[in-house]
This record gives structure tokens, sequence and C-alpha cells, in this order.
């Protein structure tokens, strides 16, 4: 998957350090250059600043969740694809509405790899919510 990275741009905003290391670190061994954020604040602020090629976003922060961070997100730059983690099957359909596709955590690092790289492949070229994709 290495030379599928093409030097893309991805923004991680998680609250846990541990999960937001270990998802640099996989994603920067395929190739991808990483930003990390430990807040919805924090990475708002990313977001804002940077060429930003895809959002790997986490649901459940304290004050805002990944749904509200992902809405002002999406009014800032619709383009750029957010791909949601979480630990619920089930999604708020207002958070649904302003995320790309979702992947349940602790499914294999493979699957996350595969979401990332279709959706770079394909940016805006439609959405899946299915969260085995």
């Amino acid at each position: 998957m290495t030379n599928q990275a093409n030097g893309s741009v991805i923004l991680c905003v998680d609250d846990e350090p541990s999960g937001l290391l270990m998802r640099k670190l996989l994603l920067e061994v395929q190739g991808y250059r990483v930003l990390t954020a430990q807040s919805g604040v924090e990475g708002l602020a990313i977001f804002s600043a940077e060429a930003v090629d895809l959002v790997l976003l986490d649901y459940m922060m304290p004050g805002e969740d990944g749904g509200a961070i992902a809405e002002q997100m999406k009014n800032l730059r619709r383009s750029v694809p957010i791909l949601m983690l979480t630990a619920y099957i089930d999604l708020p359909s207002e958070t649904l509405a302003n995320v790309d596709r979702y992947v349940i955590k602790g499914q294999s690092p493979a699957i996350l790899l595969s979401a990332v790289a279709e959706m770079l492949g394909s940016a805006s070229t439609g959405s899946s919510h299915d969260p085995a994709a």
C-alpha cells in the first residue's frame, strides 16, 4: 500500500494518546504524512490551517463529539473526506450526514488502511457508511 499514499496528508483526531500514536505510526509506515490532534478544537485549528487530504476522526471525545466536529469541518471544506472511528455500531443520522465513512474500533488495521486508501483514491465520488467496508 505504500505506493498508494502519494504523500497524502491525513489529520488524525483522537483524545486517547495511545490510539492516536498507534494510528499515526500505522499510517506513516504506509507512506502517509500524518498530523495529529488530541481534541476536536485542536483538530479544527489544524484543519483550518493545513492542506489535509483526509480526516480520521474519533467519535467519542470530551467536549464536542466527533459528529459536531465533522459538521464544522464539512462547513469549512466539504470536499475533504472524513472517516469516523467509533466503538458504536449505530451512529446518529446527523453524524452520518457529515462523514463519508466509518470504521468500528477494534477491527483489524487492514480494514482501516483499506478504507483510507479507497477514500483517498475516490475522494468526493460517493459515500459509504458500511462499517465492514
